[in-house]
């Protein structure tokens, strides 16, 4: 992530993100959905995989403040995802249980081991960070309101 694009967002999003115990190397999970994408059938060169780009279903789910929206917009959005399932099978319970909690959506973030679940609303949100702990499917659950000032592109 080093293209940083401001996005026009039009309200609140409450997340929930599971900290795991343990790590998963980045360059591993990489090798891993390139192993999965052979395996399939598909390539895993420059010129196979496809430069990714903004969804417009996310992006007009952020711009209309509309959880619902972005919860079914993110579903299948991370392509490191079943590698890092692979690599960590403990993070799809983990996944179950924010689902199971009343996660409208829940994910690997990036390479992992975090999962990120979004909520409903702030109370959902403390909720699923309680449900998760309790179940022990983490070693920590914060929870976050978006969007928050952060990141931004300089020059």
């Amino acid at each position: 992530g080093d293209l940083l694009t401001p996005v026009e967002v039009g309200g609140t999003f409450h997340w929930v993100f599971a900290v795991a115990d343990g790590g998963l190397s980045t360059p591993a999970v990489y090798g891993e959905c390139d192993r999965l994408r052979e395996a399939s059938g598909g390539g895993s060169s420059d010129t196979d995989v496809p430069a990714p780009e903004a969804s417009e279903d996310v992006l007009r789910a952020l711009r209309s403040g509309d959880a619902t929206a972005l919860a079914a917009a993110l579903r299948d959005s991370n392509d490191l995802q079943p590698a890092a399932l692979s690599l960590r099978p403990d993070l799809a319970a983990t996944l179950k249980a924010g689902e199971a909690a009343g996660a409208l959506a829940g994910l690997v973030s990036g390479s992992g081991p975090t999962t990120a679940f979004l909520a409903e609303g702030a109370e959902a949100a403390e909720r699923i960070a309680a449900a998760l702990t309790d179940a022990g499917v983490c070693r920590a659950a914060r929870v976050a309101s978006a969007p928050a000032p952060g990141a931004r592109p300089v020059g």
